[in-house]
């Protein structure tokens, strides 16, 4: 099983490769289409006027299903290493998965459902994504520290830390920010007062 789960390892650098890809071409046929500002738009506006929209629900679709089959390998992975040595509950890594799964479904929606159609479910599948898909960053580094030594490096382990605490960093002040302005409109005056939490609801959201 291990040596079929190491064939997968292509599947989260293709993740990776696709999803940036998603976002840089959504953002450049957007901006060429003069839909969105070339500075700092949501990722969102990229995707809600046609013919991005089709470009930009395509691939966060596929996005969201190579998220859910790299969380599942990484979850057949952990098991198969707690079996041959003990370092955790089932239940933790389950709950991890889970949780990522339902980031993905939150990928899902934000494909579907644009901003400005359907502005309340968009942002609820917005929400479950980067809530979940942080909890889940958390949860795996979590583990890694519980497999160290025998699977892991503590230097690896250092690392996937270092990257949950910069995602929940940025998550919380993305969402309270974004809690206090309404995304009605893709264009935005620079004189407005929102316009500040507007630039820093998407910084953080890229990050």
């Amino acid at each position: 099983m291990l040596c079929f789960l190491r064939g997968m390892a292509f599947v989260p650098f293709l993740l990776v490769t696709w999803s940036s890809a998603a976002f840089i071409i959504s953002y450049v046929v957007a901006v060429l289409s003069g839909h969105v500002n070339p500075f700092l738009p949501y990722i969102s506006d990229t995707g809600t006027t046609p013919p991005e929209s089709g470009i930009f629900g395509f691939m966060i679709n596929f996005s969201a299903f190579l998220g859910a089959a790299t969380m599942y390998t990484r979850y057949k992975i952990v098991e198969k290493q707690n079996q041959t040595t003990y370092f955790s509950t089932p239940v933790f890594n389950l709950v991890s998965l889970v949780l990522g799964l339902v980031g993905c479904i939150g990928m899902g929606i934000v494909a579907n459902f644009q901003e400005l159609a359907v502005p309340v479910v968009h942002d609820g599948g917005a929400l479950l994504a980067f809530v979940c898909g942080v909890v889940y960053t958390l949860l795996q580094s979590v583990i890694s520290y519980k497999s160290c030594p025998q699977w892991n490096s503590l230097s690896t382990c250092h690392v996937r830390m270092a990257i949950s605490a910069v995602s929940c960093a940025a998550v919380i002040p993305m969402i309270a920010c974004a809690s206090l302005i309404s995304i009605t409109k893709l264009e935005w005056n620079p004189k407005e007062k929102s316009v500040t939490l507007r630039i820093s609801t998407e910084i953080n959201g890229d990050v």
